[in-house]
């Protein structure tokens, strides 16, 4: 079973969605909010919510974007959580064009760490943080050396 990251947006994992879909042509392959899960006959709900739940029937409950490849989970879950913090998605093609395109869509309206250059491991590296505050990291890797 693979290790897949699950990510947090507190309110804004919808716009996050509509975002990576266009930055990163991320595929949507699952997505549930709220409103849509099934309620527990044993709980109270005001405005289709447990009480004391701090999401609306609009907020994501679970959705899966699959991502060259990969696949990351998000949600709306854990409210007024601060900053994320040790850890960075790492995302990788050979194609160098593609490679520039994901960065500078990542950085738009985000914040570069590192600008987009050629590294001794790399054809082009450049490492950024979205707008929502996830840190990322794009790599084309050289190809490796026969010798």
């Amino acid at each position: 079973m693979p290790l897949s990251p699950y990510l947090s947006f507190s309110g804004q994992c919808n716009q996050a969605i509509d975002f990576y879909q266009q930055a990163l042509q991320a595929e949507l392959t699952y997505k549930i909010t709220f409103g849509e899960m099934p309620k527990p006959p044993d709980e109270e709900y005001e405005d289709g919510c447990a009480s004391g739940q701090p999401f609306s029937e609009r907020d994501i409950a679970h959705a899966n974007l699959r991502i060259a490849g990969s696949d990351i989970m998000l949600s709306d879950g854990k409210p007024n959580d601060a900053a994320w913090a040790g850890f960075t998605l790492s995302l990788s093609t050979d194609d160098i064009a593609q490679g520039k395109a994901w960065f500078d869509a990542l950085a738009a309206s985000g914040r570069i760490t590192m600008p987009w250059q050629e590294t001794f491991w790399a054809q082009g590296f450049g490492m950024v943080t979205d707008k929502f505050g996830a840190p990322w990291m794009v790599n084309v890797a050289k190809p490796m050396s026969d010798a």
